[in-house]
């Protein structure tokens, strides 16, 4: 094999077969494959396409490109949750303790944030002591012991993936479902779990701007993983406006904490609730998902998830005071409030502009290098429907530098857009596939 000849066939529409993939994949990663010729071959593929096949053997080939994680030795079935990125998206600080709590092992790999988009592994450190680096061994065994551990992405998961993406985000070939799919599938499979719950995100504060896109990706993602031996279930959800209130990591802890006490906001609530459902119900823990969703309105309820929460963070080496005691989370020392300027409904918040406004704060990252401040970011005020009157304020930002601060808040009022009459709040779910 040649890589001209793959790329000749892949720019003449031709499907290639499971041993081109895979010797493309190897080779790359090997580095015997130039980043020119790669990038030749994506570029093709973005303009041809991927069948479904061809897309299974990218994610199988990526998937086995490096270490793979092997959960056997924990009990019962294994179940991870993947969301496409988001502004606000703390679920897993949520969904993660309510379905541990309910009996689903859960042991998840999570990522840092970048650009608007927030990270777990942010999160989660914003909590004093906690450890996202864990030995294999403890790894495993803390959720037999406890039924959840959260840990950041290890070096040797799918390099192909990681070389790929790096390639893709400086060739404009990032606009692919084939490669799109095969880029998360290939780390959601190599991580080992028995099941995954994905949360696709629809909406200009996501990947996928419109629903039709997100579906197609959707159907894709669950297509491989059933494939793969992976029950897998996809729910579509609006990423028009930001999930919750609070946009930033020490923020967003709050809010998951308040959550799981049962005051945490409709929207985040609502969302917890279902996805949890959903693993309690691939977690064979409940006989459908309508009981799985009931059960996780119990353990909310009646503060099973809560504790859960605590006794994950203090087996992570956090301090679990937090949950009690929110000034044990970094603080900031400057905020700034954003005011309406006439009265009226709050039409519509743009994410994407109120995810830069908390990157400008200092809460993300602008390349991976970038310190972050965990105790900056935004709380917004008022959502999409809601009334306001002049002078009320939109958005509360946090910081640390008050120059930051000022570019933050000329960004975040630009994502409010105020008008005369009511409108109502997108729908949050708008799709569940593969149940």
């Amino acid at each position: 094999m040649n890589m001209v000849d793959l790329i000749q066939k892949k720019k003449d529409g031709a499907e290639l077969d499971a041993a081109e993939i895979k010797w493309f994949i190897n080779g790359y990663v090997a580095g015997s494959i130039p980043d020119y010729q790669a990038a030749a071959l994506l570029m093709a593929i973005c303009f041809k396409g991927l069948s479904r096949r061809e897309t299974f053997e990218l994610t199988d080939a990526m998937r086995y490109s490096g270490d793979t994680i092997d959960l056997s030795p924990i009990d019962g079935i294994k179940v991870d949750k993947h969301s496409t990125g988001g502004v606000g998206d703390k679920t897993t600080l949520v969904v993660a303790p309510l379905a541990a709590a309910l009996g689903v092992p859960v042991a998840k790999m999570s990522g840092r944030g970048l650009g608007f988009t927030g990270g777990t592994v942010d999160k989660l450190e914003a909590i004093p002591g906690f450890r996202t680096t864990l030995e294999p061994e403890e790894f495993l065994r803390q959720v037999n012991d406890i039924k959840i551990a959260v840990i950041g992405q290890t070096a040797h998961i799918t390099p192909a993936d990681k070389k790929l993406y790096a390639l893709r985000d400086v060739t404009a070939t990032v606009d692919s479902f084939g490669l799109i799919a095969s880029s998360i599938m290939s780390k959601k499979l190599a991580a080992g779990s028995d099941a995954i719950v994905l949360d696709v995100k629809v909406g200009d504060g996501a990947f996928m701007e419109n629903e039709h896109d997100a579906e197609i990706l959707a159907e894709l993602m669950v297509d491989i993983g059933d494939k793969s031996g992976r029950r897998t279930v996809a729910a579509i959800t609006e990423m028009g406006q930001p999930l919750g209130q609070a946009v930033g990591n020490s923020l967003e802890v709050i809010e998951a904490i308040e959550t799981l006490k049962g005051r945490g906001p409709a929207d985040i609530t609502e969302l917890a609730e279902k996805l949890s459902g959903i693993m309690v119900y691939l977690g064979g823990k409940a006989a459908t998902p309508e009981e799985g969703y009931e059960l996780t309105r119990q353990a909310l309820a009646d503060g099973r998830g809560l504790a859960k929460l605590r006794e994950f963070i203090a087996a992570q080496g956090g301090e679990a005071g937090v949950v009690d005691d929110y000034s044990l989370l970094p603080q900031h020392s400057l905020k700034k409030e954003l005011l309406a300027d006439r009265d009226g409904f709050v039409q519509k918040i743009e994410a994407r502009r109120i995810g830069l406004a908390s990157q400008h704060t200092g809460a993300g990252r602008a390349t991976k290098e970038d310190t972050i401040d965990l105790s900056a970011g935004i709380i917004v005020r008022k959502k999409t429907g809601e009334a306001v009157r002049k002078g009320e304020v939109l958005a509360t930002l946090y910081g640390n530098d008050e120059k930051k601060l000022e570019t933050a808040a000329a960004e975040a009022a630009q994502a409010f857009c105020l008008g005369e009459s009511k409108v109502f709040a997108p729908r949050l779910i708008k799709k569940i596939i593969g149940i």
